[in-house]
């Protein structure tokens, strides 16, 4: 739904790079993928924003919502600790690359909204996640809070996160309507009552590392991606199966 929003504004950073289709003309003129950014999908899409506002041309990135392929999640604690810290380098490395249009009036919504969004609420927030956590663990253990007051702050914070999942949710239910069983959709409902407990936070420790490592100048490492493919299942009455890898 994100994507959605910020399509509409003009201002998408970034096009999955399973899911990415771009005129092969405009794709040549600017350069192709780098393949010396890790995060190449996102740098490709940036650069081309930079490179029609500077040349003064009228173009279009836009983001379609209803999915027409598969890609396929990490399966393990480990694969999902590579992928989060690569991507963490990689939005680190096409800030910096691309720094100029930061808060830019020529780069339009762009680099007035949607790259200085990306640094304060994508880039910036596992530092400010994790330290807020440590240093609220060391207040209560010091006794520097009241304890009553740091309970509610922390019921109020886990309620405004959970609206906000469970908004996403009606709002893609109400739009596409992809799953046909209630199990489905009480699964998703548990997962984002759940993962405000440990899936924020090794999420955000996975985010740190690799901004750590990009600060550091750590050489770039795109890491073993395990990948298990779909498995074949019989297909229900009317229904089509879906099968295959990447």
């Amino acid at each position: 739904m994100g994507r959605v929003g910020w399509s509409r504004l003009g201002s998408l950073l970034v096009i999955s790079g399973a899911f990415g289709v771009f005129r092969r003309d405009v794709l040549v003129e600017v350069g192709g993928l780098d393949a010396t950014c890790i995060g190449e999908d996102a740098e490709l899409v940036v650069r081309l924003h930079r490179t029609m506002r500077d040349r003064k041309r009228p173009y279009r990135i836009v983001f379609v919502a209803e999915p027409v392929s598969w890609t396929e999640v990490p399966p393990t604690v480990a694969v999902l600790g590579r992928q989060r810290r690569r991507w963490a380098r990689g939005l680190a490395e096409v800030v910096w690359r691309h720094k100029k249009m930061l808060l830019n009036p020529r780069y339009g919504r762009a680099g007035l909204v949607a790259l200085p969004y990306a640094v304060v609420f994508e880039l910036f927030a596992p530092v400010v996640e994790v330290v807020g956590l440590l240093a609220t663990g060391a207040a209560l253990a010091l006794g520097a809070v009241n304890e009553r007051f740091a309970l509610e702050l922390l019921l109020a914070s886990y309620g405004y996160a959970l609206v906000l999942s469970l908004t996403t949710v009606l709002l893609e239910e109400i739009s596409f309507h992809r799953y046909r069983r209630w199990s489905d959709l009480v699964a998703i409902v548990a997962a984002a009552a759940l993962e405000n407990f440990w899936y924020r936070q090794l999420n955000a420790l996975f985010g740190l590392q690799g901004l750590w490592a990009a600060l550091r100048g750590q050489r770039q490492v795109w890491g073993e991606m395990t990948r298990r493919g779909f498995e074949t299942a019989t297909p229900a009455s009317g229904a089509a199966s879906v099968s295959g890898g990447k």
